[in-house]
């Protein structure tokens, strides 16, 4: 164990946790480690929706891009962020086990849910959800980092921003005034941390086994295939969930909205681990005959005029 795994990570509070969350487990198990931060470009153009800037992986490129010459070993990302196809050499290595899947609402007093109010999000899914329970609401665009996002919701007029649960409890940055959106379908992977490496890199796959979490695993890997089917990519109105129900038992619930909220198109299905295979598919395959299709077609033809 003489080499060094060099951990490619973006640099902001949350990416850096992360890595370093890693690097302990790594470390744990008497592996030599060091961190090497990167700027993405998502991190660095903030003055545009995510959609707009027509890159898939926008978050996860760049560190892509430094694995493939040579300049890290391994990166960490939230899984929610990585495209459900990673690049020729590049391979999932482990997958973490879970923390919080849902979104919560971070506001300034909840008097406005009944009336009109203004909620910020950089998510089409987000939007698209909120819209669906609240069409008499404004959604504004929100983009960079946690500390950034709750920073630009305190100098604003806004009523509320959305938030995944895991982003902030992992830095400590939940606030008192928050409530759980649990009617709102998490984005794929959400909650799941992801490391990468290249294929032929044995000595990092040995190591990164030591880390997986099968459970998690296999419930993202629904969602992601969900996902890849529906060629939703990471902007798209697409939610997905698979959790545990009970010791025997895990429950899929996926949804398609268009990008206004009026409309959705949801799928669920109760399933055993082990008896799962080709069940996202499946299942966004239904999703897709049931209007989905044409709702699919709709979606990208808007996004590409915007």
């Amino acid at each position: 164990m003489t080499r060094t795994i060099r951990i490619g990570t973006r640099d902001s509070e949350l990416a850096l946790w992360q890595a370093n969350t890693v690097r302990e487990q790594l470390e744990k198990s008497g592996y030599t480690t060091t961190l090497v931060p990167v700027k993405s470009t998502g991190d660095i153009v903030l003055d545009k929706p995510l959609y707009e800037l027509g890159i898939t992986g926008i978050f996860t490129k760049t560190l892509d891009v430094a694995m493939l010459n040579g300049d890290i070993d391994i990166a960490v990302h939230s899984m929610k962020d990585v495209p459900t196809a990673l690049p020729k050499g590049i391979v999932e290595a482990a997958v973490l086990k879970r923390a919080a899947t849902q979104d919560i609402l971070v506001h300034k007093g909840l008097d406005f849910l009944d009336n009109k109010g203004i909620i910020a999000t950089g998510s089409l899914r987000r939007k698209a959800q909120w819209l669906h329970r609240y069409p008499e609401h404004t959604v504004v665009d929100l983009r960079g980092n946690v500390n950034t996002r709750m920073k630009k919701l305190e100098d604003n007029d806004w009523n509320g921003a959305i938030f995944a649960a895991a982003g902030l409890q992992r830095i400590n940055l939940t606030p008192d005034n928050f409530i759980d959106l649990d009617w709102m379908i998490p984005a794929p992977a959400q909650g799941a941390m992801l490391v990468v490496a290249k294929e032929e890199d044995a000595f990092c796959l040995e190591a990164l086994s030591l880390l997986n979490d099968k459970e998690t695993q296999e419930c993202v890997a629904i969602e992601r295939d969900f996902l890849r089917t529906l060629e939703g990519g990471c902007t798209a109105p697409i939610g997905a969930l698979a959790s545990k129900v009970n010791d025997v038992e895990y429950r899929f619930e996926g949804a398609l909205f268009s990008l206004d909220g009026t409309q959705k198109i949801q799928v669920e299905e109760t399933f055993s681990l082990g008896k799962h295979e080709g069940l996202g598919k499946k299942l966004a395959e239904k999703l897709l005959d049931e209007g989905g299709k044409e709702l699919m077609k709709e979606i990208k033809e808007i996004l590409k005029k915007d």
